[in-house]
């Protein structure tokens, strides 16, 4: 049995945390790999997790090889050393230049993305490997309806941590022009995180910024109202009928997106970065006309993209018209994650044959 070392944090809160999660249960459970987590975690950050599953890694110890999880900047922990040292990078941030001497260490590279992969190929001279991430099928796959929403009203859902990548302000102004021509629209948003502070200030294209309430969350009513946008006509809960993710950038393919897919939900996604490994004939509705991005300085911004807020309405209103579109739509996307195989037991599965593979040579 070949132990390895997950040196990231693992949680049920982010995206970084749901992958170790998935990985250390899947891997718990496989006879040929002992995982050990780096740093020690509490029952709050695994919380809604199945508890068979924590029950079954429970007694789980070893150490080498080392795998660590490196984001933007490529920072990692220092001192550890496995045989071998691996680094999982995922990143948007493609101020790369520092990437050789800082990736040193490493027998060879992982990512999640084609994007990722070209540029680490092109700026740390190391072996690199592609492993997509995926979702856990249990959870999320095509089924009945709960029956909690108005059938009668259409909901487009938005998600992630509000800040310029994740393009809320361009999910603002189009969802602002698409309420106006249609009465019954709804935007369902799911934006808290546990860093509210990164997302303070933030407006983009925006004319008003987003503030904090008096709790301490973001003030979503408050921000939507400031821009225009019916508060009523927001609510904010869980998935719903259509997701519309305008992202400039994803290391990845985009989590939330990968999730509404299994289950079935036509999204509309940027065609830019990782999520293009995402894309596929009939399996979204891709936004094409990608503008590069000039006038966003806090980082490389190399592969981004910023959406034409024209081609969001026109996907919207087309998904809005045709019931059938839909349907057809989320049926290809649910069938082509299960068809590619984008599940968390595959990325385990893949990630221990490239360790084990290297074992060998």
């Amino acid at each position: 049995m070949r132990p390895v070392l997950l040196n990231w944090n693992v949680n049920n809160v982010c995206g970084w945390g749901i992958v170790g999660l998935n990985l250390f249960f899947h891997w718990a459970n496989d006879p040929d790999i002992r995982p050990l987590l780096g740093g020690p975690h509490s029952e709050s950050e695994i919380a809604g997790t199945d508890p068979l599953r924590v029950f079954a890694c429970r007694g789980t110890r070893l150490n080498f090889p080392v795998l660590e999880g490196l984001g933007n900047g490529l920072a990692g922990p220092e001192g550890l050393r496995g045989v071998p040292t691996i680094a999982r990078c995922v990143f948007e941030y493609t101020r790369l230049s520092d990437a050789e001497k800082i990736l040193a260490k490493y027998d060879f590279l992982v990512c999640a993305s084609h994007w990722n992969a070209d540029l680490l190929r092109a700026h740390a001279g190391k072996r690199v490997e592609i492993v997509f991430e995926g979702i856990d099928p249990s959870l999320f796959h095509p089924g009945p309806k709960s029956g909690l929403l108005d059938p009668n009203r259409f909901y487009v859902f938005s998600g992630g941590k509000v800040e310029y990548r994740k393009g809320h302000d361009l999910t603002l102004t189009a969802f602002r022009e698409f309420s106006r021509r249609h009465e019954d629209a709804v935007l369902v948003t799911l934006w808290h995180s546990p860093w509210p502070q990164l997302s303070v200030g933030f407006k983009g294209k925006l004319a008003a910024p987003l503030e904090l309430n008096r709790e301490g969350v973001i003030d979503v009513k408050r921000w939507v109202a400031a821009n225009g946008i019916d508060p009523f006509k927001v609510i904010e809960i869980g998935l719903v009928p259509n997701v519309l993710a305008p992202s400039r950038a994803e290391a990845c393919t985009n989590l939330i997106a990968a999730e509404a897919m299994a289950c079935g939900i036509p999204v509309l996604v940027a065609e830019n970065t990782g999520v293009k490994d995402l894309i596929a004939p009939g399996n979204s509705w891709p936004l094409t006309r990608q503008t590069p991005i000039r006038d966003y300085t806090a980082c490389g911004t190399e592969g981004w993209g910023e959406s034409d807020v024209d081609e969001i309405l026109d996907g919207l209103e087309r998904l809005y018209a045709d019931s059938a579109l839909r349907k057809a739509i989320g049926k290809t996307g649910a069938d082509w994650m299960i068809a590619q195989d984008r599940t968390w037991a595959s990325h385990a599965r893949a990630m221990k044959s490239l360790i084990t593979s290297f074992a060998q040579v």
